[in-house]
């Protein structure tokens, strides 16, 4: 009884195994199977590109779309105008159909791996097999994996290839065909992604690769049918026939005459090296022509900058192989430069970000593969920043060609002293630009606010800089909100309000705040005695008033659209963005208070609680000083708490001007006033060579005098 325990607890834990170590490709073809089920038992369904003989065990996303790299699969175009989807449904691997009976329900016999070779239609390798003297090889003892090319795969080979294999059977293509073989048996399951098995000619290794779409590949070709046992090993039927590969990527670039200019760039960039280690990557090599293409000028430009040039080659390069039959669809892939570039497919090309530009695909060397293509992929590190602008290019020369003086204004608030990249900005931070000016950053949920504009996705880093496109033009702060209202002239109304409130000071002083001010049209209708009520109970008042003010700063394209913002207003309660604003969780305590706040407030409902009072709302307020008289050329008479003093450094001719503040009553007992039509500075040096309390006064146009 034990022993029947153990025995059912092996199978149990042994098939536990085996479904946890499922591949990529058994899920797939399980996949598959589900979705034939209709079909009967052991049928799969599969997706065939539409003008072709590509079959593929697709992943549900192409399966819903219908179409693979691009082209419609599994659609039939009848003369009647009622297309309909048509799917191919065939024998999953390892099962046969019988006559009369649905589905596939017979397992397929097997055989040694010579025999097997015929039951999966791989009839021209057998063929091979026999006349190469390797039949009995894979007829005998021993547990083989065979990459076997289908019989489209040898029409494939080229002409001279094939002849030449075929015109030396017992050397060149029994040894082409060991090279198509491993010393063990190796399921799809067994072959793990980047593994390098040896093969059985002269131990020269295979390159696998097990994608998450589940195809698996060898050397970039592609398995078609896999899994079919065998009693001395298993056949996997591939799409093309391989050779050896002894090369690294280095070996490959430094030999190709199209590809002498890349080589170049790899040596000066100092990478050349790195591309004959040991790794697993894909390069985008651009031809001599692919070269020829660029801007003599920024080519020069990128020879001669080395950091640019490794990025520019980085660009090129993924740290990971991509055969060209894995991919299906476009997916992003990171570079070793650290932006990603999309690789995807159009029909039988591949695409690079959405271009048609592989000549040459699946060059594989012992370290990865290679794909050349007709262009040069320049990334934004190894571009300058008026580069950047691609597109925006007329539209920033447009704006050049403005008049020079409103020019000048635009570029002095809109670039930077020091480079700032996106990840930098965080809220708070003041940037300042090459004239002096200082920007305030605001970072919202969904937007990056600069000043009144919001960036639009799509920053970018340069060598020499970083580019942030923005929505409008930045325009900086230079009034506080009671200088802009009162200029304005639409809001005296609001203003008025604001005064009887006691929070005019709130509206001048320094800080972040977001003020949502009602216009005099808001108010119509409102007659004077009206506006008195309003005025007459200060507290209502500036609860109501103080509702429209938020701390922090709310640029509008930091809100988010299709939700309701909620914004804390120093009144205490939360601010929904209405007309006019009224925290709907107070109520009103005066009948004709609740009437006149129903006719100018909209959207919300008002209760009215009878005696009650509003409370006072305590506010501090800070203003900065402002001065009366910012720049003067006379000196008030009295004891000034604050002088700006120009200060001459001993020496000559070269000065020093030093501001510094005396605080204090400076020493000073007499004054002279000139006054001169409308003058604009006084400027007061202080001479330290004599005696440090002797002040000497120069007023500009007079002559110096020791007082």
């Amino acid at each position: 009884m034990k022993l029947l325990f153990a025995a059912t607890f092996a199978l149990f834990v042994l098939s536990g195994f085996d479904q946890a170590d499922s591949s990529a490709y058994d899920k797939i073809v399980a996949h598959s199977r589900i979705r034939a089920k209709k079909e009967g038992p052991n049928v799969c369904a599969l997706q065939q590109v539409m003008g072709t003989k590509k079959k593929y065990f697709s992943t549900c996303r192409n399966w819903y779309q219908g179409a693979i790299c691009g082209k419609k699969a599994n659609w039939s175009v009848p003369a009647a105008p009622s297309a309909q989807r048509t799917v191919l449904y065939e024998c999953c691997p390892g099962y046969m159909k019988l006559d009369g009976q649905r589905g596939c329900p017979a397992v397929a016999p097997i055989e040694n791996v010579y025999g097997t070779l015929g039951l999966v239609k791989a009839k021209t390798t057998q063929e091979y097999s026999a006349i190469s003297k390797l039949q009995p090889e894979i007829e005998g003892p021993g547990s083989y994996t065979f990459f076997a090319p289908s019989n489209d795969a040898w029409d494939l080979l080229d002409m001279e290839t094939r002849n030449s294999l075929v015109s030396n059977v017992n050397i060149e293509l029994y040894n082409a065909l060991h090279y198509h073989m491993v010393n063990k048996r190796l399921l799809t399951k067994d072959l793990k992604n980047g593994m390098a098995p040896n093969s059985m000619y002269n131990g020269l290794k295979l390159l696998i690769n097990h994608y998450s779409n589940g195809v698996v590949t060898v050397n970039c070709a592609r398995i078609i049918h896999g899994n079919q046992v065998a009693t001395n090993g298993v056949v996997h039927v591939i799409d093309r026939v391989i050779t050896a590969i002894g090369n690294t990527i280095q070996n490959v670039i430094e030999v190709e005459d199209e590809l002498s200019t890349l080589t170049t760039v790899a040596t000066d960039a100092g990478l050349i090296d790195m591309l004959g280690e040991p790794g697993h990557y894909t390069l985008f090599a651009p031809t001599n022509d692919a070269f020829e293409k660029l801007d003599r000028v920024a080519l020069d430009r990128l020879m001669k900058d080395k950091t640019a040039l490794k990025a520019l080659l980085n660009y090129h390069l993924l740290n990971s192989v991509q055969c060209s039959e894995a991919i299906m669809a476009g997916t992003s892939h990171e570079t070793l430069e650290g932006s990603n570039i999309e690789i995807g497919c159009d029909g039988d090309s591949l695409t690079v970000n959405g271009i048609k530009m592989v000549l040459k695909k699946d060059i594989v060397t012992t370290n990865g593969v290679i794909h050349l293509i007709d262009q040069v992929l320049i990334p934004d590190s190894a571009k300058q920043v008026m580069e950047l602008t691609g597109q925006s290019q007329a539209m920033f020369n447009e704006v050049m060609s403005m008049d020079q003086s409103f020019l000048r204004i635009i570029l002095e608030n809109h670039i930077l002293k020091n480079k700032v990249v996106l990840s930098q900005l965080y809220n708070g931070q003041r940037l300042e630009t090459v004239s002096g000016k200082f920007l305030r950053v605001f970072v919202y949920r969904t937007a990056v606010c600069i000043e009144n504009a919001c960036l639009i996705r799509g920053s970018k880093e340069g060598s020499n800089g970083a580019l942030h496109l923005m929505k409008t033009l930045i325009t900086p702060a230079e009034s506080n909100m009671f200088q802009l209202l009162s200029k304005n002239g639409a809001f005296k109304i609001f203003l008025s309000l604001i005064e009887a409130a006691g929070l005019t000071d709130l509206l001048k002083q320094e800080g972040d705040f977001t003020l949502f001010a009602p216009t005099d049209e808001a108010f119509a209708g409102l007659n004077d005695r009206d506006l008195n009520l309003l005025k007459s109970n200060k507290n209502a008042l500036r609860a109501i008033l103080l509702y429209h003010v938020s701390n922090g700063v709310f640029i509008g394209g930091g809100l988010e659209t299709g939700v309701t913002n909620l914004l804390r207003t120093l009144q205490g309660s939360n601010l929904k963005l209405l007309t006019l604003l009224y925290p709907e969780d107070l109520p009103a305590g005066s009948q004709d208070l609740l009437s006149l706040l129903k006719r100018i407030i909209r959207y919300i409902q008002i209760k009215f609680v009878s005696g009650y009072r509003y409370e006072e709302i305590p506010l501090t307020f800070i203003i900065q000083g402002e001065p009366t008289i910012t720049k003067v050329t006379r000196v008030i008479e009295g004891e000034p708490s604050i002088k700006k003093v120009t200060r001459v450094i001993e020496g000559q001719p070269s000065i020093t001007k030093v501001t510094r503040v005396i605080e204090g009553a400076p020493a000073m007992t007499k004054v002279t006033r000139v006054i001169e039509g409308d003058p604009t500075f006084t400027k007061v040096f202080d001479d330290f060579d004599e005696d440090p309390e002797e002040l000497t006064r120069y007023i500009q146009g007079g002559t110096r005098r020791r007082i």
